[in-house]
């Protein structure tokens, strides 16, 4: 019995603050004054950052060409597969009315192609992408290995169906002299995809490195070869390679693919005039009814032509508002409302409420009894009990003029107050009852 005892205060918890739930607590109480000046801080930043967004978005000069149907027909030549090997170009000029300035980067555009599906995205091979083991291919189907067994390298849907249309800006000098527009395809990457999320095998030679693999079925070269004038961007590091394998959330996205070199005739922009697309047309969308444009345009430190975060500020800052206001025009006209209650009406209230009611109220409830030269005010703070079931006949028998046989019965368990002026009003509110003489 004595060992039991033992073992029983020794489960009991150690006598301090934390574990005896004795720590300091803060109820915040929350005043008209400060939740009306919440909302409406809270409104203007919202509204202010929003107008800032807005006017951002629209500084920013872009311009997008669909060019599916004005290279209508490469797009059918493309619409054969076996017509892989033929090669189609189309060119398509345009006029800039305005110069723009700054930096500007070249987007490719795609409509109705779906990045999102939830087999298309598992359709890849993390572990071959970092280069530690080129033949783990095992969650790449249907795209992991040739039909004679060869792994695939890069593996899976996504690399497979990589966008390889050859876009170059071309810019007339004069009527008769039309000059490239020089375009960088380094550093448009994320700096986390360069560096940690995609690696080529430690190798200096490539070739050797992927021996063993073969290209994906829609590719026309290998991908250590994608890019001969550099040999940093060749392998899993191209840059092209990894913004496309970074998966669009909308059927509808653009993803970069290249950004001006400021040198030469480039250096503030480009500048207003007569420019051409020369388009090697590869990708195909047709078959799913989709469309491809290519888009120039410029930055703000807001990033690109996008009203949505400004519009969602602003539409949050006018909500707000309207609610502040609202709360206001309550808040001031309930301020100065009185309650004025005279002897027929609190008769009325006790006659209208039946015995039931008045058991199953929840709330607090302030009773005046008032005659002639005086009055009682009684003060329920707990909802009703076995203690107010009493008091409740006892204020009616007040009411009929028995006041001094009850008034020292009425004080038990509930706080009451005698007055011989004359009682004109009572203001309520959550936790007490006030005397207005």
């Amino acid at each position: 019995m004595k060992r039991t005892s033992e073992e029983s205060q020794s489960r009991l918890p150690d006598n301090s603050a934390l574990k005896q739930q004795q720590l300091p607590a803060y109820r915040l109480q929350l005043t008209a004054t400060g939740v009306l000046s919440g909302f409406f801080a809270t409104g203007v930043f919202c509204l202010g950052v929003g107008i800032i967004l807005i006017l951002s978005a629209k500084s920013i000069k872009e311009i997008e060409i669909k060019y599916t149907k004005i290279c209508g027909n490469c797009a059918k030549l493309r619409e054969d597969a076996t017509n892989f090997d033929k090669e189609c170009t189309c060119s398509i000029p345009f006029y800039l009315s305005e110069t723009m300035q700054g930096n500007v980067y070249m987007y490719y555009k795609l409509y109705g192609f779906y990045q999102n599906l939830y087999r298309y995205i598992l359709s890849r091979s993390n572990s071959q992408l970092m280069g530690t083991d080129l033949k783990d291919v095992g969650t790449c189907a249907p795209f992991s290995k040739s039909h004679d067994g060869t792994p695939i390298a890069p593996c899976g849907a996504i690399a497979n169906s990589i966008f390889n249309d050859t876009i170059i800006l071309s810019y007339n000098l004069n009527s008769s002299i039309p000059i490239e527009v020089p375009m960088l395809r380094s550093g448009i990457t994320w700096w986390t995809d360069k560096y940690v999320k995609f690696q080529n095998p430690r190798s200096k030679n490539l070739s050797i490195a992927f021996a063993g693999t073969t290209k994906p079925p829609s590719w026309a070269k290998p991908v250590y070869e994608l890019d001969k004038e550099d040999p940093e961007n060749n392998g899993f590091l191209n840059d092209d390679f990894i913004v496309w394998m970074r998966a669009a959330a909308f059927p509808t996205f653009k993803k970069l693919y290249r950004r001006l070199n400021r040198i030469q005739y480039f250096t503030e922009g480009l500048p207003a005039g007569n420019y051409s697309f020369n388009i090697t047309y590869n990708f195909p969308v047709t078959r799913f009814r989709g469309e491809k444009s290519v888009v120039l345009s410029t930055l703000t430190w807001s990033g690109g032509s996008n009203l949505f975060l400004g519009l969602a500020y602003t539409v949050t800052g006018a909500v707000t508002w309207l609610a502040f206001f609202s709360m206001m025009a309550i808040h001031l006209m309930l301020k100065d409302r009185k309650m004025f209650f005279t002897q027929p009406a609190i008769k009325s209230s006790f006659k209208k409420k039946s015995r039931k009611q008045r058991m199953n109220s929840e709330c607090r409830v302030c009773i005046l009894l008032a005659e002639a030269g005086s009055g009682f005010l009684i003060d329920f703070r707990h909802s009703w009990n076995e203690k107010t079931q009493v008091i409740a006949p006892m204020a009616r028998n007040m009411l009929r003029g028995s006041q001094s046989q009850h008034s020292d019965q009425i004080g038990i368990g509930v706080p009451f107050a005698l007055f011989s002026k004359e009682l004109h009003s009572i203001e309520t509110d959550d936790f007490s009852c006030k005397l207005v003489l």
